[in-house]
């Protein structure tokens, strides 16, 4: 099967062949002709199995063979939502690509960038606005945005918006926008939150399920080691000098610890750069430009942010430290082989995070066997300058001082302090005025 089964407009076709797109993947052959037909659609497929382009695609051609009329005064007919700026960004940057030889304009509104361009863009028209929720919501906010001919809605990474907490800003965002439009569903799991969320804002919709909801795709290679906290640090630098690490991707839970990463491996002679939501706009496209351009070896990020990087080539997704929640490690694993190459998945497994191993495992169901890994040195934790022993939130433990052998000479105990105790000056006896006779006077006055 190829794109030209579709139906799909010239102009966008000559945009897919451009991209060096022939073969449509299966999430795509499912959610692209009922979507061209103006079907509600939910759909689900693992990360990196061209979600987006199924729904840019019908939607591009629903606008280019729209009213002419719109076009011209450019009001907003189509609306993206989405969890994080950097996907904000790789989703407009799509409309860019498959869209190039149309007459559309696309525009990314997202936070921690400035706001007066984002509105001298909107004021001078576009046709599909990619946006972040509170962003957009600030821009409704200040009037310089009409969503009132939005015809069709796209919710895109709907199972991490919901996560993130963007459900009563989403809702806000849908009561401004007509109720008779198309609505359109993506993500990356169909849990019952999202069966709920899909009840409420679409119609009667379709269901599409690519793959199996809990496996990671079968180009992934995944290995777990046996590293204590202390030797973490220490193994992941060995293991980038030993083996060919092209492109790594390593994840850590919190931002803090990802600096600290960042500047272990930096210290070993690694190129690294940190991505998390701490870093400004311009920060954190320099650094997805400069780990795509190969400036940096080793690209640190947080799971927050890690959700709008689109690099190809991604060979290894390293979990420096095993997620809390299982949804998060098949999103992680998923950043590498994408669209079918083949890709390693790393997970550095201490004996406290056992337990979070297990909830991948049931939630996959599979075992995973933990092993040491090969040609590791001894004495890792003993190496200077590159033991990462702290982790953010976690205290070290608390050591009792021992009493010292040589206690000080016991101090003769003095008797408390008391003031002297002040006389009462005796009281002046009064004297007696007389008037000089025997009769009655001043007395007792």
């Amino acid at each position: 099967m190829s794109f030209t089964t579709f139906g799909l407009s010239d102009h966008i076709m000559e945009g897919v062949r451009a991209a060096g797109h022939t073969v449509p993947t299966p999430i795509q052959t499912l959610a692209i002709h009922p979507a061209m037909a103006g079907k509600d659609i939910v759909a689900s497929a693992q990360t990196g199995t061209g979600k987006t382009a199924a729904f840019v695609l019908p939607l591009l051609h629903r606008l280019a063979a729209g009213d002419a009329s719109r076009i011209k005064n450019r009001q907003p007919r189509a609306l993206v939502l989405t969890p994080t700026r950097e996907l904000a960004q790789q989703v407009e940057g799509a409309f860019g690509t498959y869209g190039r030889f149309l007459p559309l304009r696309s525009v990314a509104v997202y936070g921690g960038a400035g706001m007066n361009t984002q509105v001298t863009a909107l004021r001078r028209g576009v046709d599909i606005i990619v946006a972040t929720p509170g962003r957009l919501l600030d821009h409704l906010q200040h009037g310089s945005v009409d969503l009132s001919g939005i015809q069709v809605l796209v919710l895109d990474e709907a199972d991490r918006m919901l996560d993130m907490g963007f459900i009563r800003d989403v809702t806000r965002i849908i009561d401004r926008i007509p109720s008779e439009r198309q609505t359109l569903l993506f993500s990356a799991t169909l849990s019952a939150d999202i069966t709920t969320l899909a009840a409420r804002f679409l119609r009667d919709p379709q269901t599409f399920e690519s793959g199996k909801r809990r496996n990671p795709a079968d180009s992934i290679t995944q290995h777990f080691y046996e590293a204590p906290r202390d030797t973490k640090m220490a193994l992941l630098l060995h293991a980038l000098k030993a083996e060919t690490m092209e492109s790594v991707l390593v994840f850590s839970r919190t931002k803090h610890g990802a600096d600290k990463i960042c500047r272990r491996l930096e210290r070993g002679g690694i190129a690294s750069v940190a991505i998390h939501s701490n870093r400004t706009q311009a920060q954190r496209e320099r650094a997805l430009e400069g780990f795509k351009q190969g400036k940096f070896r080793v690209l640190v990020a947080t799971d927050i942010a890690a959700r709008g990087i689109d690099v190809t080539g991604i060979s290894h997704v390293v979990n420096f430290d095993v997620p809390q929640y299982a949804e998060d490690y098949i999103h992680r694993i998923g950043r590498t082989g994408r669209a079918g190459s083949a890709g390693d998945a790393i997970t550095l497994v201490s004996p406290e995070e056992r337990q979070y191993l297990k909830r991948i495992e049931q939630f996959v169901g599979k075992r995973y066997p933990v092993k040491q890994y090969p040609g590791a040195p001894s004495g890792l934790a003993e190496t200077p300058g590159i033991v990462e022993t702290t982790v953010r939130n976690e205290r070290p433990r608390f050591t009792p001082r021992v009493p010292s052998r040589h206690k000080r000479p016991a101090q003769p105990k003095t008797p408390p302090f008391e003031a002297p105790r002040k006389k009462k000056a005796p009281l002046k006896k009064m004297e007696t005025y007389s008037s000089g006779h025997d009769g009655p006077g001043w007395s007792n006055y």
